[in-house]
């Protein structure tokens, strides 16, 4: 029993290899993503503070970002807001691109494909293909720009049917485990 477990275990690695271990680095874009971060966020005028944390998971073959964006007490909001959402990156070999899901609390599941990644990758764009749990016909981005090591600022776009996405959130962020 103990053998077949053991085979079970390593055969996805045997046919299909890490995706951190391949002879091109699929990661590579996103590695800068890897660490504590902190910073502040807006929305709609409403200012906020956000701090994130990325980290690999199974030896590579996941990129995870888990994020979090408190917004004080206002008039129109008396209790504040709280956002969190968990980002869950892969590599889709039979594609080969990247891949982004994520999780919200609010329990929207958003699904986005690589849409474009810059020269020199200080931009990295990704655009829905699903979005769970939203009105139909809305569509979503998550952009990336990268200033250094240090520091990049992640919009979230929305598009209502047949609009223009527009920024509807911003988070600012810097290393906090430098």
């Amino acid at each position: 029993m103990r053998g077949t477990f053991l085979i079970i275990a390593i055969l996805p690695a045997l046919l299909f290899g890490q995706a951190g271990t391949q002879k091109d680095d699929v990661w590579a874009p996103l590695r800068f993503i890897v660490g504590a971060w902190e910073g502040s966020a807006s929305s709609h005028s409403i200012e906020g503070r956000a701090t994130c944390e990325g980290r690999f998971l199974f030896n590579g073959a996941f990129l995870q970002l888990e994020s979090k964006d408190v917004f004080a007490p206002r008039e129109e909001m008396p209790q504040g807001l709280t956002h969190e959402d968990i980002g869950i990156f892969s590599y889709d070999r039979e594609r080969k691109t990247l891949v982004l899901r994520q999780f919200h609390c609010e329990g929207f599941v958003n699904q986005y494909v690589l849409d474009s990644l810059s020269t020199g990758g200080t931009t990295i764009a990704f655009i829905s293909e699903r979005l769970e749990n939203f009105p139909p016909g809305w569509r979503a981005k998550v952009q990336f720009e990268i200033f250094n090591d240090n520091e990049f600022v992640e919009l979230y776009k929305l598009a209502p049917p047949e609009g223009e996405l527009e920024v509807y959130s911003e988070s600012h962020l810097t290393r906090k485990d430098r």
